[in-house]
């Protein structure tokens, strides 16, 4: 038998947690609000088929060629148009990298920035995917307490001090993965501030930014960004299609061109076809009308799981309630393993995400996250009061 020597990047096996959580709650039997998909029934299925054939017409023998790494120009064009009006970030081409989703901006940045023994902070607890990337690439964490504003700028700053050295600030300010939380626009202008002060960079990651059903907009921290700090991330797969696997990053030009040249390395080029198309669908559609659409879905369905912890949930259970997003955070006292826990409520036939991996220290127990946005108003009635039921018995 073949013993392979994996690199150090490699996770050693059995460290899936996550994979076999998610196998587990695909089960039919299972009302599951452990995945982080978008509700596909609202997919513009027809909408996008007509793009496609646009960019057919229009770009068949481009669409079918080897491509710009840095991605089709009126793609980023458009990009520009984007952030330039709904973030009041502004840029030029040079600053524009269109990437095979937002996980390829991750190791990217990673990949160009992050070496073995460096400091990344991060939100705590934050996106777990984030941790695993930064994690292949040798990243020494340190974690930055939270409050229901999201990350704390004086204890940013503390980390600051005691991590002279940190390479990289990692976090999601809007609706944030996992908690749901959404920084305010003075702390925004704070981390700005403290990454010139400390000469750091920002990665800001946005997926969730526009799906917003209460509440006001707040710009961007790249907004705040007056000498490149921050690199700023978004993508199209919360807002048209996530198979299409389109993300992209606004930065300086100078960071640009170095993951340009990594990413030649890893895929030479984002999908052709899939960037034609969109950029088809956003000059015939109302892309607004329909993230609107998705909002007041998203938002009603957050709603009926609300009303569901405040209805069958344990006393003293703590949970965010998001503005916006696809996801909010449950704390359950009394609680010692989130993991057992989860399996408890599997036998409810009701499953979640226990809060474990997406703690780069320690993890809280009794912590989980809940995703409402693909789960049908009947399932999240049921469901909850389902957990209800298992979380009752287990805090017995």
């Amino acid at each position: 038998m073949t013993e392979f020597k994996f690199s150090k990047r490699v996770p050693a096996d059995g460290t899936d947690a996550v994979g076999a959580i998610l196998k587990a709650a695909a089960d039919p039997q299972i009302i599951s609000f452990a995945g982080g998909l978008p509700a596909p029934e609202l997919f513009p299925v027809k909408e996008m088929q007509a793009a496609v054939d646009l960019a057919f017409e229009e770009h068949g023998q481009e669409a079918m060629q080897y491509g710009a790494a840095k991605g089709v120009t009126a793609l980023r064009e458009q990009i520009l148009e984007h952030v330039k009006q709904k973030e009041n970030v502004t840029g030029e081409l040079e600053n524009v990298l269109v990437t095979t989703g937002s996980e390829q901006v991750l190791d990217l940045v990673g990949k160009a920035f992050v070496n073995p023994g460096d400091t990344v902070l991060v939100e705590q607890p934050t996106y777990l995917c984030a941790l695993d990337v930064f994690k292949s690439y040798g990243a020494d964490f340190v974690s930055v307490e939270m409050d229901d504003d999201g990350m704390k700028m004086d204890a940013l700053e503390a980390a600051l001090k005691a991590n002279p050295s940190t390479k990289l600030i990692y976090t999601v300010p809007n609706f944030q993965n996992p908690t749901g939380r959404t920084m305010p626009a003075d702390r925004r202008q704070k981390l700005a501030e403290l990454a010139a002060k400390y000469d750091v960079l920002v990665l800001e990651d946005n997926p969730y930014g526009e799906i917003r059903f209460a509440g006001q907009h707040v710009p961007a921290v790249k907004s705040f960004d007056k000498d490149g700090h921050v690199l700023y991330m978004s993508t199209f797969s919360k807002t048209l299609a996530p198979g299409f696997r389109l993300g992209w990053l606004v930065a300086d030009a100078k960071v640009v061109d170095k993951l340009t040249v990594l990413k030649q390395s890893a895929d030479l080029h984002t999908d052709n076809l899939a960037q034609y198309a969109v950029v088809e669908f956003l000059v015939h559609n109302d892309l607004d009308a329909h993230v609107k659409e998705i909002s007041a879905l998203y938002g009603k369905r957050k709603e009926l799981m609300v009303e569901g912890i405040k209805e069958y949930f344990p006393a003293g259970v703590k949970y965010t309630d998001p503005e916006g997003g696809m996801f909010l955070w449950v704390e359950v006292p009394g609680v010692d393993d989130t993991v057992e826990l989860f399996k408890q409520c599997l036998e409810h036939n009701v499953a979640f995400v226990p809060g474990d991996p997406f703690f780069a220290g320690k993890p809280q127990p009794g912590a989980f996250r809940l995703n409402y946005s693909n789960a049908e108003e009947d399932k999240i009635k049921a469901g909850m009061k389902q957990l209800g039921e298992a979380l009752q018995e287990a805090v017995k």
